[in-house]
C-alpha cells in the first residue's frame, strides 16, 4: 500500500522508486501483485502520467487509513512526551491545498512548533468523507459532503473567478465583471469529473443558459488556471488559490459563483484540531479578500465578501 500511495502522491512510477529508493522494475511488480490482490487496475497508466482508476479511488482511502494505523501501531509504548504526540492530518480538495491551507498551517504550526503536519489532497468532498469515515485524517476541508453525521463547521464562501488570457479581447479596457453568457460560445477548459468543481463550473453555465463545451479537461486546478491563461479557454477557479503574477487576467462572474466551504471531523472538539479550524475561519476570509489579479494592466482588487 505505501507503493501505491507513492505512485499517486508522485504521479510517476519513475519518481515514485525514486522516492522508495527501489527500481521501477520492482515498484512495478509490487503495484501488479497489489493490483492482482485486490482483483480490479488501481491505476491507469498513460504516456505522460499515472492516475487512479474508480476502483483505485475507492480503494485508496482505506490504503492511507491501514497505512496511519500501522504508523500508529510502531510507536505504541514509546515514551513521548505531549507535544511529540500531536500531529495533524489533514485532507483537502486540490483547489483548496493550494489556497487557504498553506497560511492556515504556518499559522498553527507557531502555536505547535514540534508537531508532525501530514496533507493529503482528493478531487472531490465524496473521497474526503470517505477517507474521514475511515480513520485516515483528523480534519477534512472541502465543500460540503453530501452525507456526512460528525461535526461539521462552515468556513465561509470561496469565491470562483473567470481566468482569461492577458490578451483576450473581453478583458480589454480593465472592466473587471462579466456575465458567463458572453463565453457561452467558446471552448472551455474545464475539469475532469473527479474533481468537485466539474459539477460547480456545469450548474454555473447552466444558470447562465447553457452547456460549455471543452477545450481540454484537466483533474488538477492549478493546471486548469496555467490552460486558461494561456488561451485555449476560460477558466472558472478559486479566487484562493490564484497567485498575482499567474500571466493571466481575471474577472468576477456576474452574477457571482461561489461554493461553500467546510471543516468536518469525526470526534467531539479535540484542542489541537479546534485550533487549527479556528484558523481557517479566521484567515481563509481574509485571504480571499486580500488576493488580487495580475493582469495587463495590473492588479484588480477581489471583490469583497
Amino acid at each position: 500500500m505505501e507503493y501505491l500511495l507513492a505512485v499517486v502522491e508522485e504521479g510517476s512510477f519513475t519518481r515514485a522508486a525514486q522516492r522508495l529508493s527501489v527500481s521501477q522494475p520492482a515498484l512495478s511488480h509490487q503495484i501488479r501483485a497489489l493490483e492482482r490482490t485486490v482483483g480490479h487496475p488501481l491505476l491507469e497508466r498513460l504516456p505522460d502520467a499515472v492516475r487512479l482508476t474508480p476502483m483505485g479511488r475507492a480503494y485508496l482511502p482505506h490504503a492511507v487509513a491501514a497505512l496511519h494505523s500501522v504508523e500508529e501501531a510502531r510507536h505504541v509504548g514509546r515514551p513521548r512526551s505531549d507535544l511529540e504526540r500531536i500531529g495533524l492530518r489533514i485532507a483537502a480538495l486540490y483547489s483548496v491545498a493550494l489556497g487557504i491551507i498553506p497560511p492556515a498551517v504556518l499559522a498553527w504550526r507557531r502555536l505547535y512548533p514540534d508537531a508532525n503536519v501530514e496533507l493529503l489532497e482528493y478531487g472531490n468532498s465524496g473521497d474526503l468523507a470517505n477517507l474521514m469515515a475511515l480513520g485516515g485524517a483528523d480534519v477534512a476541508v472541502s465543500a460540503a459532503p453530501l452525507h456526512w453525521d460528525g461535526p461539521v463547521r462552515v468556513l465561509g464562501s470561496e469565491d470562483l473567478v473567470v481566468v482569461l488570457a492577458a490578451d483576450d479581447p473581453v478583458a480589454a479596457g480593465g472592466r473587471q465583471k462579466i456575465s458567463l453568457t458572453e463565453l457561452a460560445g467558446r471552448p472551455w477548459v474545464l475539469y475532469a469529473p473527479d474533481n468537485g468543481l466539474a459539477a460547480v463550473v456545469a450548474q454555473a453555465c447552466s444558470s447562465a443558459g447553457f452547456i460549455a463545451r471543452p477545450a481540454v479537461r484537466t483533474h488538477h486546478t492549478s493546471t486548469a488556471v496555467h490552460l486558461a491563461a494561456a488561451g485555449l479557454g476560460p477558466a472558472l477557479v478559486p479566487r484562493n488559490m490564484i497567485e498575482t503574477d499567474f500571466g493571466g487576467v481575471l474577472l468576477d462572474p456576474d452574477p457571482p459563483v461561489r461554493r461553500k466551504l467546510v471543516a468536518f471531523t469525526t470526534t467531539a472538539e479535540v484542542p489541537h484540531i479546534s485550533a487549527f479550524i479556528d484558523i481557517l475561519a479566521e484567515n481563509g476570509a481574509v485571504r480571499s479578500r486580500r488576493r488580487g489579479a495580475a493582469g495587463p494592466a495590473g492588479a484588480a482588487e477581489a471583490a469583497p465578501q
